[in-house]
């Protein structure tokens, strides 16, 4: 394929259609190729995305990280909206475009920065229908979109002006952007880990800034630009060499750690997985997880005798069988310690203690290891960080405990603001783990999980859930009568918060067993027995009681009488805080919430929220403008045809990506090491496919059938082999496995990134529009994507990733069926190629 970038003398005709007057050939007379901007403008956005998606989650909660994905995505394509309707975009030259763009998209990063950072906001306030408070509110959150949405216009510009005026290098150009992307992917979560998600942000910003300068340097007369450039560059540095000139962020007013002091936390750490902020409260430091209440770290001075608080507290339970032994412990979500603490008290000898999260797991081995009495240097614990469900995929040790206290919701206290975890997967809770949990066991072993509730008459959700979760792990490993191995205890806390023990085993609970236990309840203030075998031990009405009890017959039928949605869960849907049927959601979505309980279907609110305003904005911002180029607009020819063709590449992309992260979260042990590999591949390999497209574009018709081929074989591949292989192969020291999951991913990758350039050239060869057509397929494109980042997560939590990657394959079926009449229609049309 012959690069048009090349200059072929001083007088190239304009593209048809192109009435600039302006050639592909730079006035420089540079011949330009402009692919390390491009290089370089991918690298920055995709840190500036995920970057934000750390913001955003500690400022607001969990779920508005998908406002950063979708207005990522819809920044994008309304820069290939500007290219297309904008004459003097039309008519100024590609070198000003990229170096004023760089600029730009610098300029906003930093200001954009500023704004989200320091925006007050109170989201709970959205829901106060017919209020200014509502009113007040939503306009913040339309600031901080717009902060957001600014950044990555400018961006969409340079993209969609090279995409359109270099359409038979696009292969190319594809490239260099995707591994851009790519490699972004694979620095980010050390990024944030060691500076930080603002310092990134600083980072990228710089990254563009340097550029703009570098390019407007060489044009030789930007005086313009070189000062922008200059100032811009300048600023950014101070702001990496002195971090206080950068923002501070204003947390959610609803937020806990909103009411604190500015600078009053101890400490201050950014991870991957959350903010971490310590608190100094004399014998303990508190510790937030992105601004709510978290964990804590206890002064210790090594003695465990010291420790006879846990004689009156509910950690006391898993140890208070009097004929069964505790020596071996596994804790799945240990944080602080509090839970080695309760474990060296209770006499046990071996203590595997896993933490996901680095900067907690650093506090306990670092920065408080003295003031916590070097826990994690008793030679009976061994502190891992890790994730805890590959952990125990991992090792051969068996236990007398498995220990899962609350890693998501660390106490009672701290239920309401769990409704941030509704739209997060857990593979702590699920059939599966139950199951391995339950199969590394020492004889009279017992797996405890503990969690907090908000209101336990009136909704024991979580608690309800794990027991109807465990019934189903039971009843797959054969036995009958799976309410002989559940104990269900409730602790009293404040007001109506409750703090509640699910205990499961392989063998049935003895007679002494729920004795011991019925005794320990009478030990811890405000506790009593909700469910045990035997007569008399089952609280009439208590919905975990009932699933416990029920026989098979009836079950199906409680469930669906139930209020919400407590089915047990799978690894295929891991949504274990989605208990609001989306029907439900819907159906009452014009009443205001109950402010106090945020898991009352907040979460699924917020994502229908996300998903109308994808549609609504996308529409808006991306293809209605196309009516101020009427005459234009109607001369592009086969749009529906392209709508379906370029919509269906965003909406599939987005399905396969999404869940093929999901199914390597247990094979690389770390869900954040899951996102950045398959991003980095997916974007790296995708990009290769692009570069490839050019050899096959002049036979694009004949690929489709092998195209649909490589696509269903893939998919199959990936449903049915590869867990057979990360089953295999979880043994594998990290780095192999992490190489394993690059490779795998290959071959996807290199067949998807085909589509996009061969339906940009389809479509380029409809109509002497050429440029526009192509701005238009990729805005398309672009509201497809933001659609299917949200939509993705809906279709998984009704139906489950395994349907996810089904209906990919068929998009992506559908999408060669339009390509397939796009190029019959260029066949026929024949316009010349640029």
């Amino acid at each position: 394929m012959t690069d048009t970038l090349v200059p072929s003398g001083p007088s190239d005709p304009p593209m048809p259609g192109d009435t600039t007057g302006f050639s592909e050939r730079d006035e420089s007379g540079t011949g330009r190729r402009f692919h390390l901007e491009i290089f370089l403008m991918a690298f920055a956005s995709l840190l500036l995305e995920v970057a934000y998606t750390r913001i955003i989650s500690f400022k607001l909660y969990y779920y508005y990280t998908y406002l950063v994905i979708g207005l990522a995505l819809l920044g994008l394509g309304c820069g290939g909206v500007a290219v297309a309707i904008s004459r003097r975009l039309r008519t100024s030259s590609t070198e000003a475009i990229i170096m004023w763009g760089l600029l730009t998209s610098a300029a906003t990063t930093i200001l954009g920065l500023f704004v989200v950072a320091l925006t007050p906001i109170d989201t709970l306030a959205l829901w106060r229908y017919g209020t200014a408070d509502s009113v007040r509110n939503l306009v913040f959150l339309v600031v901080i979109c717009v902060a957001l949405f600014a950044s990555f216009v400018a961006i969409g510009v340079m993209l969609a002006t090279l995409f359109g005026r270099r359409t038979q290098a696009i292969g190319k150009l594809y490239f260099a952007d995707l591994v851009g992307a790519g490699l972004a992917c694979a620095v980010v979560v050390f990024m944030l880990f060691w500076v930080g998600p603002i310092t990134t942000i600083v980072v990228a910003g710089l990254i563009l800034a340097l550029s703009g300068l570098r390019l407007s340097v060489a044009r030789g007369n930007s005086q313009a630009g070189n000062l922008v450039g200059g100032v811009l560059s300048v600023l950014m540095v101070a702001m990496l060499v002195a971090p206080d000139l950068a923002p501070s962020i204003r947390a959610d007013d609803t937020k806990t750690i909103s009411g604190a002091e500015p600078g009053s936390a101890a400490f201050t750490g950014w991870g991957a997985i959350f903010r971490v902020d310590a608190f100094d409260l004399g014998d303990l430091y508190f510790l937030m997880h992105d601004g709510m209440l978290g964990s804590a770290i206890y002064a210790y001075n090594g003695d465990p005798s010291t420790l006879s608080r846990f004689d009156t507290d509910p950690r006391l339970f898993p140890f208070a069988q009097s004929d069964a032994e505790r020596d071996s412990v596994l804790i799945i979500g240990a944080a602080g310690g509090n839970e080695i603490l309760a474990s060296l008290y209770f006499d046990a000898s071996a203590i595997d203690a896993v933490e996901l999260n680095p900067v907690t797991h650093s506090l306990l081995t670092d920065r408080y290891a003295d003031y916590s009495g070097n826990i994690a240097e008793d030679p009976r614990v061994n502190y891992v960080q890790g994730d805890g469900r590959t952990f125990l995929r991992r090792t051969d040790a068996n236990y007398d405990l498995i220990w899962f206290p609350a890693p998501d919701s660390y106490s009672a206290t701290n239920a309401a603001a769990s409704g941030a975890f509704v739209l997060s997967e857990s593979y702590l809770y699920t059939t599966e783990m139950i199951t391995e949990s339950l199969e590394h066991l020492l004889p009279n072993g017992v797996v405890v999980a503990q969690f907090g509730e908000l209101n336990y008459d009136a909704k024991a959700n979580r608690t309800s859930r794990y027991v109807a979760t465990a019934r189903e792990a039971l009843e797959g490993q054969g036995v009958e009568n799976p309410g002989d191995h559940i104990v269900v205890l409730r602790s009293a806390g404040e007001e109506t918060t409750s703090y509640t023990t699910v205990m499961v085993k392989r063998e049935p609970f003895t007679a002494g067993e729920v004795a011991d236990l019925q005794a320990a309840a009478q030990q811890v203030p405000g506790s009593d027995i909700r469910f045990a075998p035997g007569p008399g031990n089952a609280v009439e009405g208590d919905p975990a009681a009932t699933i416990a009890s029920l026989p098979d017959s009836e079950l199906g039928a409680f469930y669906d009488s139930y209020p919400f949605d407590v089915r047990p869960i799978s690894d295929n849907g891991p949504f274990f805080w989605h208990f609001a049927p989306f029907t439900d959601v819907l159906r009452n979505y014009s009443s205001p919430i109950d402010e106090s309980d945020q898991e009352d279907s907040l979460g699924e609110r917020v994502l229908l929220l996300l998903l109308a305003l994808a549609v609504v904005l996308g529409a808006v911002f991306l293809l209605l403008p196309f009516v101020t180029i009427g005459s234009v607009w109607r001369k592009l020819p086969r749009k529906p045809t392209a709508v379906v063709y370029f919509a269906a590449l965003g909406l599939g992309f987005m399905f396969f990506e999404i869940s093929l992260i999901q199914r390597l979260v247990l094979f690389l042990g770390f869900p954040t090491y899951s996102l950045t590999v398959t991003l980095a591949s997916v974007l790296i390999f995708t990009g290769v496919g692009a570069l490839l497209s050019g050899r096959i574009a002049h036979k694009a018709r004949q690929v489709l059938a092998p195209l649909a081929v490589a696509i269903a074989a893939l998919t199959a591949f990936y449903l049915a082999v590869l867990p057979l292989i990360t089953e295999l192969l979880l043994g594998w020291p990290l780095g192999l496995r992490v190489a394993v999951a690059f490779i795998v991913l290959a071959p996807l990758g290199v067949t998807l990134g085909m589509f996009m350039p061969l339906g940009l050239q389809a479509v380029s060869a409809l109509s002497e529009f050429q440029r526009e057509y192509v701005a238009w397929g990729w805005a398309v494109n672009g509201f497809a994507s933001v659609t299917g980042a949200v939509a993705t997560t809906v279709l998984a939590m009704i139906f489950g990733f395994n349907f996810v990657l089904v209906v990919a394959m068929f998009v992506y079926f559908i999408a060669l069926l339009a390509l397939r009449s796009l190029l019959r229609a260029g066949a026929r049309t024949a316009v010349p190629a640029s």
